[in-house]
């Protein structure tokens, strides 16, 4: 498939997308549009995680998704006992700790990052259930995280959370050395160690910022739920990759950017908003999305074949 070809495509769905939003009722009133901005900061702070994974050569991380419902509980907690100051970094050092510990997995004894992620999927899932047996956490006191629920000149306080945390993985991959790195060890592992670069030391980076950015997520669902619970996780890591792959982010690794996945945050969001306001359940949403990867994926593939 040629550029030509695949323009006409990307086109084409732009096209389809536009009309059903259109015709969607209610797409386009204020209430649409900001249920639309915050529903996508979830989705986006996890993706933002998910393409620095992907790039480095690591596939997917399907366990983002409970990371950020655990981050949920662990901000309220950490918000009852120490108040907001604390509660956000400590939120933020948790997320990183979880998945830095499956990167210094991965990238020391070169273990296959889907097992690794599922293994920690299974004991993320199995500790929460043991302490808290599936009940949810609430704040004592409404005061001070109120205020991460408001607007920043007219927009949702989590959609300016999500942009700055593009901000920031984007300049990581474009203006850092490290970013440099991820491409590199994406590209060919074994040519980055040729090139003296310590590959072990660059994926169990990548995972720590992936952790933060997903904690992060985590902390706006908190906010946005009043509280804390193991099921506001729930989906977000193959929207996540769907936004990934729908972006561009080649599956292998090596290639995509950060401002790429932006855009596929935006199209899994619309889908979504469209499904919902027709009336699709949450079983239909999760078809779409699986069919949007399978596409994606062989997409791809045929790109790569030529």
């Amino acid at each position: 498939m040629n550029g030509r070809w695949l323009a006409v495509l990307r086109a084409g769905t732009a096209f389809v997308l536009a009309a059903a939003a259109l015709a969607s009722p209610g797409f386009l009133s204020e209430a649409g549009m900001v249920s639309l901005l915050i529903s996508s900061s979830f989705i986006g702070c996890i993706t933002i995680g998910m393409t620095l994974i992907t790039l480095s050569g690591n596939i997917m991380a399907f366990c983002l998704g409970a990371t950020a419902a655990a981050s949920t509980m662990i901000f309220v907690a950490a918000s009852n006992w120490g108040g907001l100051a604390f509660a956000v970094p400590a939120t933020l050092l948790f997320g990183a700790a979880v998945t830095g510990a499956q990167g210094l997995v991965i990238g020391s004894l070169r273990a296959n990052p889907i097992i690794v992620s599922i293994a920690s999927l299974a004991l993320i899932e199995g500790i929460a259930e043991g302490l808290m047996q599936g009940q949810s956490l609430y704040f004592a006191n409404a005061v001070g995280y109120q205020a991460l629920r408001g607007k920043i000149f007219g927009i949702p306080g989590e959609f300016v959370v999500f942009v700055a945390v593009l901000a920031v993985g984007q300049f990581i991959l474009s203006l850092t050395a490290f970013g440099r790195h991820i491409y590199l060890v994406g590209d060919s592992a074994r040519a980055a160690t040729a090139l003296g670069i310590r590959v072990w030391r660059t994926v169990g980076f990548v995972y720590f910022w992936a952790g933060i950015f997903t904690a992060a997520a985590g902390i706006l669902l908190a906010v946005r739920y009043g509280g804390g619970n193991m099921g506001y996780g729930a989906g977000y890591d193959y929207d996540a990759i769907a936004a990934v792959l729908v972006g561009g982010t080649a599956i292998q690794g090596g290639r995509g950017a950060v401002w790429r996945s932006f855009i596929g945050v935006l199209v899994i969001a619309v889908v979504q908003m469209i499904l919902l306001l027709n009336g699709f359940r949450d079983e239909w949403q999760y078809f779409i999305a699986g069919l949007i990867v399978l596409g994606a994926i062989m997409l791809q593939t045929r790109l790569v074949r030529g």
